[in-house]
């Protein structure tokens, strides 16, 4: 099955593939200005809890863990509607989650990544 929903960091370069470009994280990223980073969306309220984010703290031995209460925390209803909603903005458009953290394979973008793609 093809993945419609992809992942990269916010300080790649933006290429004409990544269609529909959606910022990922609670905070805006670092050392970014807001008119540099090309996004059609921020869906900051889809970001991990402040407080799971914390605890998480980026640390690969939190991981498992961090996936499960991420996941958790997109079951909720409010959660579903919204991820529902950036589905039909993106349209047909294959959809690229921006993300500022460092490890590639252990932040929020992989976990949505793969919930929204169940969506499409």
């Amino acid at each position: 099955m093809a993945k419609h929903v992809l992942i990269k960091r916010v300080y790649d370069k933006q290429e004409p593939s990544d269609g529909y470009r959606v910022l990922v994280d609670r905070l805006w990223p670092r050392g970014v200005r807001k008119d540099e980073l090309q996004h059609d969306a921020w869906v900051k309220d889809l970001a991990p809890s402040s407080s799971l984010r914390k605890w998480f703290g980026h640390k690969p031995e939190n991981w498992e863990k961090f996936r499960e209460s991420y996941e958790e925390e997109l079951r909720e209803a409010s959660q579903v509607a919204r991820m529902r909603a950036l589905v039909d903005e993106a349209g047909r458009k294959r959809m690229t989650l921006v993300y500022s953290a460092k490890d590639t394979d252990h932040n929020q973008a992989v976990v949505l990544a793969e919930v929204l793609d169940r969506l499409y």
